[in-house]
């Protein structure tokens, strides 16, 4: 799909959502090369690999092209969690699964798709620090800066964006529309 505005039909609600290209694939290319040439150059000296730790479902797109982007080797893990339900947050975090790599005394870059509320990344962040990990950075591909509770704002971040509903290249409405190359905002 490749088009400006597609609608939506939602059968819970039993309404039409409308979504309007908001960034295009090739503005999210140029932005994922310029991270993953900061995240090169910030690890380039250690002694270790640094582990990319991925937020499923909607990092894996970011991620991959995040690796491929970057000049050195890094180990990746993924981990679970859920606090979402429809087009809202539900407020709780729940582990779904956990990471497999030992972390300890290792550098670890926590890989988002998107921090709204920040919950997750505090979530997260409260759960590997109990591992012991040698440092801990965040890095999203979109963040929406107004609404955020984070204790910490991200190490790297993509796009700052307005607080509202976006599916595309990831993310996802009712785990649909993560195939699709642009981001779409909901329009309201």
């Amino acid at each position: 799909m490749k088009e400006k505005q597609f609608t939506v039909l939602d059968s819970e609600a039993k309404e039409e959502i409308k979504f309007n290209i908001f960034i295009k694939e090739k503005d999210i290319q140029k932005k994922i090369k310029s991270i993953g040439k900061k995240i090169s150059k910030d690890f380039k000296n250690n002694e270790k690999p640094p582990i990319l730790i991925g937020v499923l479902n909607g990092c894996l797109f970011f991620m991959s092209d995040l690796i491929k982007a970057t000049s050195i080797e890094m180990e990746m893990d993924f981990i679970k969690v859920s606090s979402y339900r429809g087009t809202s947050s539900t407020g709780n975090v729940r582990l779904i699964k956990d990471i497999s790599a030992q972390i300890v005394d290792r550098d670890i870059v926590i890989v988002e798709d998107i921090i709204d509320s920040g919950l997750t990344i505090n979530f997260l962040r409260k759960h590997f620090n109990s591992n012991s990990p040698s440092s801990i950075s965040i890095i999203t591909l979109l963040y929406k800066k107004e609404i955020s509770e984070m204790e910490i704002e991200p190490d790297y971040y993509g796009f700052i964006i307005p607080n509202k509903f976006v599916i595309g290249y990831g993310l996802d409405y009712k785990q649909k529309y993560r195939r699709l190359r642009d981001i779409y905002v909901i329009d309201e």
